[in-house]
C-alpha cells in the first residue's frame, strides 16, 4: 500500500461536559498535523468520521474540521459513515484518496459526543446501526441485538460465560496501562462473571462487563503517500487495507459466524502476503465480550465454536502468543463511535513504534492486526500496519 501514518493525536476517551463535537475535532486536528510536523496549507484532503445518527445537534459536521485553521478552507472535506465502524471507514477512504495519486497528504480524524443523550436516547440512536423492520423493537437497544447473538452462540456452542468473564477482565486489566482509557479499574475475573448489584444483567447473558463504554472523544491521524513518508521523522505503512459489507438482515446470514469479518481478514492477509500467525498483536473490535469472542474465530485463530480456546488458554492476553486488544479494547477504552477506528489505528501505530504508553507496550512487535466493525458484523474493516523503516 503506498499510504503510511506520520503523526497522530487522541484525546482521553470518557465524558467531558464542557467539550463540544466541535471543540474536540479541532484540539485533535491541531494536535496531528504539529505531531507530523506539517503546516494545514500541506493537506490535500480531510476525512471526517462521525456517526452522529442524533447523539449531535449538529448534523453537518464535515466543515468544522477547518475550524482548527483558517489555512484550512477550501480544502476537499468529507464526513464519512459506516456505524461503528465509521472510523476505519475515513482512513480506508484517505488512503484510497493516496492510491488514486489524488492526494499527497490527508488528514483523518475520528469523533463522538455520545454522553450529553439520556439513556433512552442512547439506546435509540445506537439501534439504529442495525436494521429497523427486523430489529427496532428489540429491549434494550443494540446491546439486546448482541444479547441475542450470545444466546445464538450458547444454544449452538454451549454456554460461554466463563470466557466472556475472561475476555472482559482481560480487556480490564491491559486498559489500566491505557491513560486514553476510559475506564482504568482492573475488575477480575470473579467480579465479571458473576452477577450482582454492580454487574447485573443487561441483554440476554450479557451483564453490565460484557458491554463497552459510552463515549466522548476524539482521534486523528496524518497520512502521507510513500515518498513523503520517507521524510517524515517517524512513519507506519498500511501494508493492507480490506473492506467487506454484507448483508444487514441478521435473517439473512447466519449470525454467529461473522463471515463479513472472515472475508475481510481474508481478504487483507492475502494483500500482504502474511498469515494470521504472523501479527505481532490485533486491535479487534469488542463491543460486546460476545464479539471479541466470535472474532477468533472469524479471524481464523479458532475453528469455529473453540474460540474460548483462545482465551482460557491465555493466547490473548498480553505475554500471550497472540495479543488482542493491549489497549484495554473498546471495554475499557470506550467506544466513541466515530473516533473508534482512528483510535485502533492511533495506538497500533504507536505500538509498532515502541511509543505506547508503557503499561499497554506489547514487546518488540512486527505487524500490526487491526479489525473494526459496524452494525452486526455488517460493515468489516481489517487494516494490516507495519514499521515503514
Amino acid at each position: 500500500m503506498p499510504a503510511g501514518i506520520v503523526g497522530w493525536a487522541h484525546t482521553p476517551f470518557g465524558k467531558f461536559d464542557n467539550a463540544t463535537v466541535e471543540s474536540l475535532i479541532v484540539q485533535v486536528a491541531n494536535e496531528a498535523m504539529a505531531d507530523a510536523g506539517i503546516s494545514p496549507a500541506e493537506v490535500d484532503e480531510i476525512y471526517l468520521g462521525h456517526f452522529n445518527t442524533g447523539f449531535s445537534e449538529q448534523g453537518f459536521t464535515a466543515p468544522l474540521v477547518l475550524q482548527a485553521d483558517p489555512q484550512l478552507r477550501f480544502k476537499p472535506t468529507v464526513r464519512v459513515e459506516n456505524a461503528c465502524a465509521t472510523g476505519t471507514a475515513a482512513v480506508h477512504q484517505g488512503i484510497k484518496a493516496i492510491d488514486a495519486k489524488a492526494a499527497r497528504i490527508v488528514l483523518v480524524v475520528g469523533v463522538e459526543q455520545m454522553t450529553r443523550n439520556t439513556g433512552p436516547e442512547i439506546a435509540r440512536n445506537l439501534l439504529r446501526a442495525s436494521y429497523l423492520p427486523e430489529d427496532g423493537h428489540i429491549k434494550g437497544g443494540f446491546a439486546g441485538v448482541f444479547g441475542n447473538i450470545a444466546a445464538a452462540y450458547f444454544q449452538r456452542y454451549g454456554d460461554q460465560s466463563d470466557a466472556l468473564a475472561l475476555i472482559a477482565a482481560k480487556n480490564h486489566r491491559n486498559g489500566v496501562g491505557n491513560p486514553y482509557a476510559q475506564m482504568r479499574k482492573d475488575f477480575g475475573y470473579e467480579f465479571c462473571r458473576n452477577e450482582g448489584e454492580k454487574n447485573p444483567y443487561v441483554a440476554g447473558p450479557l451483564k453490565r462487563t460484557d458491554c463497552s463504554l459510552v463515549s466522548d472523544g476524539a482521534a486523528a491521524l496524518v497520512l502521507a503517500d510513500a515518498d513523503t513518508a520517507k521524510s517524515m521523522s517517524k512513519a507506519v505503512s498500511i501494508r493492507a487495507a480490506a473492506h467487506a459489507q454484507d448483508f444487514l438482515p441478521m435473517s439473512k446470514r447466519d449470525i454467529v459466524d461473522f463471515e463479513g469479518c472472515t472475508v475481510a481478514w481474508q481478504r487483507a492477509l492475502q494483500l500482504a502476503d502474511i498469515k494470521l500467525s504472523d501479527l505481532s498483536f490485533v486491535e479487534t473490535h469488542d463491543c460486546f465480550t460476545i464479539a471479541e469472542l466470535i472474532e477468533y474465530e472469524a479471524m481464523g485463530l479458532t475453528p469455529k465454536g473453540q474460540g474460548s480456546r483462545a482465551i482460557k488458554e491465555g493466547w490473548t492476553e498480553m505475554d500471550g502468543r497472540f495479543p488482542v486488544n493491549p489497549s484495554g479494547g473498546l471495554k475499557s477504552k470506550g467506544h466513541p463511535i466515530g473516533a473508534t477506528g482512528v483510535s485502533m489505528h492511533v495506538l497500533s501505530a504507536m505500538q509498532l513504534l515502541g511509543k505506547a504508553p508503557e503499561g499497554i507496550q506489547v514487546k518488540d512487535p512486527k505487524l500490526a492486526g487491526i479489525f473494526n466493525m459496524g452494525g452486526a458484523a455488517v460493515a468489516n474493516y481489517v487494516s494490516i500496519l507495519e514499521p515503514a523503516r
